[in-house]
């Protein structure tokens, strides 16, 4: 995405946030969510992995956003092997849906759920497959860009401790191996490269998502001794085990950057608390949203070429992350 298209549409969800708007609906005739787009007729099948916070909240905007819009929404048990999924997706295919949203247990294996979905059309969200297992208007991805919020993760703890040369960083990874944690882990570390900027990561470590691992790990790194200038988590839950940490033995958050990504409620009242600092806000609403405008543009037109954000190529609809710090995070949830 341009930046000049990436300002106008953080500005756009911004502002549908402030206003209680769904963030894939605003901007756009079509109303991704909003009730504009008719999808009266169409049938979708929603598969997914074992929940976490984010994950049941982009489930639930699916099925909210379906409703809205006259989609017939069907969920079936969360999977909990990649055998499981493939014949769930398999049965699926069966029962006439027009299309398949999934949230894959395994990214590697998406061609396995491809070739068990036979005609029907797969949107897979929430983790990313390699692209050589997309086609357009065929087997889509609906998320948001990971490199941007990892870019501005570091931008803000560059900026906030006033642009030094030299930064010792603590980095609290997700899920070895997930995409998340890896795209926004790169973009990290690309950003600092770019600016020139000599970045020391004195414990870089996965908590694979969780709090109460972040904290335990972040203590044992405090152990240490090592000094560091900031804490960048590849999620909120990690940074607010950092920040409990913190507080347990006595640590000002105040004093020391602590930043994660998804605006959860736990995190943005954190912000407002005084704990983290910053995070990137990842509308769950807005990919849920996006969901059912794409099932409905791919069963209804055959293309999803006019959906919201959708990538040159069709391969990606990209819903926008935006910053949020103490100035915006009590409208964000």
């Amino acid at each position: 995405m341009k930046n000049r298209s990436l300002k106008r549409a953080i500005t756009c969800i911004l502002i549908c946030v402030m206003l209680g708007v769904s963030a894939a609906g605003c901007g756009s005739s079509a109303g991704g969510g909003s009730g504009a787009i008719d999808g009266s007729g169409v049938k979708v099948f929603f598969s997914t992995i074992t929940l976490d916070d984010f994950k049941e909240l982009v489930m639930n905007s699916v099925i909210d956003a379906g409703s809205k819009s006259g989609v017939t929404v069907d969920v079936g048990e969360p999977c909990g092997s990649v055998d499981a999924q493939v014949a769930q997706i398999r049965e699926a295919a069966t029962k006439g849906y027009d299309a398949i949203i999934c949230n894959p247990v395994d990214t590697e294996t998406a061609l396995q759920l491809e070739v068990a979905a036979g005609d029907v059309p797969i949107i897979f969200t929430n983790s990313q497959p390699d692209k050589a297992y997309l086609e357009a208007d065929k087997y889509m991805y609906v998320g948001s860009y990971e490199r941007d919020a990892g870019y501005y993760q570091a931008e803000y703890v560059w900026n906030k401790l006033g642009k030094p040369s030299h930064l010792n960083l603590v980095l609290f990874q997700g899920q070895p191996g997930h995409p998340a944690a890896i795209a926004r882990t790169k973009a990290i570390k690309s950003y600092y490269k770019a600016n020139g900027i000599d970045v020391n990561f004195v414990f870089n470590d996965t908590a694979y998502w969780d709090t109460q691992k972040a904290c335990d790990e972040f203590k044992i790194f405090l152990k240490t001794g090592q000094s560091y200038d900031a804490v960048i988590c590849n999620n909120d839950s990690m940074a607010l085990g950092v920040v409990q940490a913190m507080n347990e033995l006595g640590i000002d958050p105040a004093a020391i950057p602590v930043v994660g990504i998804d605006a959860t409620v736990d995190g943005c009242k954190s912000i407002l608390e005084g704990g983290m600092q910053f995070t990137v806000y990842q509308s769950a609403v807005g990919q849920g949203a996006s969901c059912i405008e794409t099932a409905i543009a791919l069963t209804k037109k055959g293309t999803a070429k006019d959906v919201q954000y959708v990538t040159e190529d069709g391969l990606y609809v990209w819903v926008p992350f935006a910053p949020v710090d103490k100035s915006n995070a009590a409208s964000i949830n």
